[in-house]
């Protein structure tokens, strides 16, 4: 039985509508202080993952043509397009306060988590790990970590954090039933290339939720498509 997927997402959903409702009562310091915190956090992991690549020029080239894809078809365009919308459907219910970000600043902070949350090394592991073994340990020790994320983030983006639980919900049943027929295709090496160039990923996110500098996260997210494929190509080949 598949539990970590409903695990997760009810964390991320608890999390962000505790957060929205606390938001006035939050110290103005935890709201910088701690985001920065999950940024330096994501790109620690980015590196650890990054470090595990059994082909380094695999990484890199599935985060050249996955960023290269992104760009032509307007990926984060399209992802903060849906971040709009979601904004503007949970206003409709709980109207913003007066002051709040700008669509600007709103879309880069929720473009970032978004990727966090559901395109991270860790989700993407943990749930291809359960589907195969049943194991739901990675899933559930990812639960905490995103409960006080995304209840920090809801201080300033609000309500909208909570709509994330919903494709990322999706995305970890997808590959949890998917794994069953995936793994048994893949080699140690393959997936060590994939959990790399989720950790390029990650690296970028954290650059991106710090303010260092504003990679374009959501357009490199067909390198995760394309990490395996040629992590198969580059064993055979050379």
């Amino acid at each position: 039985m598949i539990i970590g997927p409903y695990i997760n997402g009810a964390a991320v959903l608890v999390g962000a509508l505790s957060g929205a409702a606390l938001a006035q009562r939050m110290p103005d310091r935890l709201r910088v202080a701690m985001p920065l915190t999950f940024g330096v956090a994501s790109m620690a992991m980015g590196v650890i993952l990054i470090n595990r690549a059994a082909h380094m020029p695999v990484m890199v080239l599935a985060g050249i043509l996955g960023a290269l894809i992104g760009e032509l078809i307007f990926l984060e365009r399209g992802i903060g397009k849906v971040g709009s919308f979601a904004r503007a459907l949970v206003e409709k219910v709980v109207p913003a306060k007066a002051g709040g970000l700008s669509q600007d600043e709103f879309l880069e902070k929720f473009v970032a988590i978004l990727v966090l949350f559901c395109a991270s090394g860790t989700g993407i592991f943990g749930s291809m790990n359960e589907g195969m073994t049943g194991d739901a340990s990675i899933l559930i020790a990812k639960s905490f970590l995103d409960l006080f994320t995304a209840a920090i983030f809801a201080t300033t983006l609000g309500y909208a954090v909570a709509t994330i639980a919903v494709p990322q919900l999706l995305i970890q049943l997808s590959l949890a039933f998917g794994a069953v027929l995936i793994l048994p295709l893949t080699s140690p090496q393959m997936i060590a290339d994939f959990s790399a160039v989720g950790g390029l990923l990650m690296l970028a996110t954290g650059f991106r939720i710090c303010g260092i500098k504003i990679f374009p996260v959501a357009n490199m997210l067909p390198a995760l498509l394309l990490a395996m494929p040629i992590s198969a190509f580059w064993s055979h080949v050379f």
